[in-house]
Formats: C-alpha cells, sequence, structure tokens
C-alpha cells in the first residue's frame, strides 16, 4: 500500500467535486480564495487575452475572443473528468486494488485504465480488481460517472438559457440606442414621442440588471461570453443604462427620477458585485468618458430632442459624484474582458437602426 498516494487521491476527489458542486449547483458567491475553477480560468484567460491584445481591433480579434468562452466551459468540464479519474487511479494504487489484466499485467499504468473506463462507464472487463477495497471504489467511481454526467446534461442548457436571455435585451437595445449604444441616442430616441416609455424602459433595464447579476455571480463563466453582433457587450449595455439614469437624476428635470435612481442602483450593485467576483481593482487612471467637448455635443444633441441639462453647481456636482460611483467599476470590467466601453454620444456617421447590427 502507498498511503500517501491513497491521500493525494482523496484530497483530489474532494477538491474536484467541491469545485464542480460549487459551480453548477450552489447558486450563490463563492469568497474561497482558493478555488480550482478560479485558478483554471486565471491560467487560461491570461494567455488568451494576451493573445488578442496583439491583433488590432476588429473582426479577427472579436472572434478570437469570442471562441474563449465555450472553449474554457468544455475544457473545465474535461479538467474536472480527468481529475476524478487520476484521483481514482491514485486511490486504487495506493490502496493496493491488485488491478490484473488478462496477461498477469499490474501497476499504476493499469489502475489508471481501469479508472477511465469505469469513470466513463465503459465498462470493458478486461481489468478487475483483486480486493474487496477495488471492487467498493469501482462501484463509488462508476455511480459518480453517472451522477457527473448527469450534471453536465443539466449545465450545458443552463448556461446557454442564461446566455440568451442576457442577449435578448442587448439586441433590443440596438434600435434603441444605437450600435454601440450611447446615452445621447437612447434618450433622444425616447423623447421624440414624448418620453411616454421611458419609465417602462427603466424598469425593464432594472430587472435585466438584477438577472445579470444574478446569473453571473452564479455562473462566472458566462461574463467572457460576447453578443453575437458587432459592437455589442453586456458591459456596453450596463454602462449606458448607468450612463442614462445618472443623467436623468442629475441633470434632467422632464424625466422619471424616481424609476432612474433604482435602476442606476440595481445596475450599480451589479457592476459593483462583478468585479468583486474577479476581484478587481479601479484602473489607476480613470479616462474620462464625457471631457467637455462631448459634453457640449450631448447637450446639443439632447436640446433638439426638447431636453435641457441643468446646468447649475448643485447638479453638475451631482452628476460627477453618480458617475464616479460607477466608472472604475466598468472601467475595471472593460479593461479586463477587452469589452470597450460606449461614449456618451453617438460617432458621426453611426446610424442607430437594426441594420447596424453586424
Amino acid at each position: 500500500m502507498n498511503l500517501w498516494a491513497a491521500g493525494l487521491g482523496a484530497l483530489l476527489t474532494v477538491i474536484v467535486l467541491w469545485d464542480a458542486f460549487q459551480t453548477i449547483v450552489l447558486s450563490r458567491r463563492v469568497s474561497r480564495r482558493f478555488r480550482l475553477t478560479r485558478v483554471f480560468y486565471r491560467t487560461l484567460w491570461t494567455p488568451w487575452r494576451a493573445a488578442a491584445q496583439r491583433l488590432p481591433p476588429g473582426n479577427r480579434r472579436e472572434k478570437l475572443l469570442t471562441v474563449f468562452g465555450p472553449l474554457s466551459q468544455i475544457l473545465l468540464i474535461v479538467l474536472w473528468a480527468i481529475g476524478l479519474v487520476v484521483s481514482f487511479a491514485l486511490l486504487h494504487w495506493g490502496l493496493g486494488s491488485l488491478m490484473r489484466t488478462p496477461d498477469g499485467a499490474s501497476g499504476f499504468r493499469i489502475d489508471l485504465y481501469m479508472s477511465g473506463t469505469t469513470f466513463f462507464t465503459l465498462g470493458l472487463g478486461d481489468v478487475t480488481p483483486q480486493t474487496t477495497v477495488g471492487r467498493a471504489l469501482t462501484i463509488c467511481e462508476s455511480g459518480m460517472g453517472f451522477g457527473f454526467l448527469a450534471l453536465v446534461i443539466g449545465y450545458l442548457p443552463l448556461i446557454s438559457q442564461a446566455y440568451s436571455r442576457r442577449e435578448v435585451s442587448i439586441s433590443m437595445l440596438d434600435a434603441r440606442a444605437g450600435s454601440p449604444p450611447t446615452a445621447a441616442q437612447l434618450l433622444r430616441r425616447h423623447f421624440e414621442d414624448g418620453g411616454a416609455e421611458l419609465r417602462g424602459l427603466l424598469r425593464d433595464w432594472e430587472r435585466w440588471s438584477a438577472e445579470l447579476l444574478e446569473s453571473h455571480i452564479s455562473f462566472p463563466l458566462l461574463s467572457y461570453f460576447r453578443s453575437q453582433h458587432d459592437q455589442q457587450s453586456w458591459v456596453a449595455a450596463l454602462t449606458t443604462v448607468l450612463d442614462v439614469s445618472a443623467l436623468i437624476i442629475a441633470r434632467i428635470d422632464e424625466a422619471p427620477q424616481a424609476t432612474a435612481r433604482l435602476t442606476f442602483a440595481m445596475a450599480r450593485h451589479a457592476v459593483a458585485d462583478l468585479c468583486a467576483i474577479f476581484r478587481l481593482e479601479p484602473p489607476g487612471a480613470l479616462v474620462d468618458r464625457l471631457p467637455p467637448a462631448d459634453e457640449e455635443q450631448l447637450a446639443r444633441v439632447l436640446a433638439a430632442a426638447g431636453l435641457r441639462l441643468r446646468t447649475d453647481d448643485a447638479s453638475i456636482a451631482n452628476f460627477t459624484a453618480l458617475r464616479a460611483k460607477y466608472e472604475p467599476h466598468v472601467q475595471a470590467l472593460s479593461s479586463f474582458l477587452l469589452m470597450p466601453l460606449p461614449a456618451w454620444v453617438p460617432a458621426d456617421g453611426v446610424h442607430d437602426g437594426l441594420h447596424t447590427m453586424g
């Protein structure tokens, strides 16, 4: 018997099973610093992100980044499976299961082969354990293989459904706020008809922010899944909602401020918690997304739609304070995930219809 091998196998089994439970079953944020899934994503995302940054912004970079989310999901499942196969092989070897082949061969390689065929429920029967402990381990691993397969079958559709729910609202934002979305475009389009739908829109995005927070805390890998259309992302959509809410709260009289406060609180909660999930610190030097020239253009665009921005010192100070509550978080997420932040006003030549989606 090799007790050190048996101990290592037992420890590896516990680590893999607990990590899979926390990732698939446990629907809450895990604060423990060491997690196999966290180490896996950090290890894989760092070089992948570096490789993407070497490409110029455009289709090639986006294609490379788009692959990461689905591929990493599959690789994580493969990692769990390999970990369990190796852990049971160590248990068999360490506890002396005395695996034998028809020609009498034995050793760790035979234990590993037996563990793999048992976990994936092949049941070839060409290797058999000679001890009671070995037979018990074989039964446990076989049952664990069935359970693992059932979890994976239920897990993959769950991720797909959460992604689809997120993307429906992002796609709808294209017609409402342009592509990429901007606060100026969203407010202009909704005040052209008197702003009747703005309150309902803010409520919808309050719920969307809450759903995004819940789904991305339960399944952080969803954060790496990118939108299907160019110039769209969940980070840009959330930032646009925060921009619009901050403007309404601080500088627009003719808008539903009470509803905007609720939406702002929920969206700001989402970006702050997601930064905590990835342990992101605000960048040392924040980029001013609304320099004076853009602020003047924003005022002109809104004035053309019949909206006047308040220019008193108290309103401007309130607006600045609101932006300071979320700008560090969205810039940290944008830098980490390589999802560009939207401007406040549309660039010249950018259209705002659904035909811009590509």
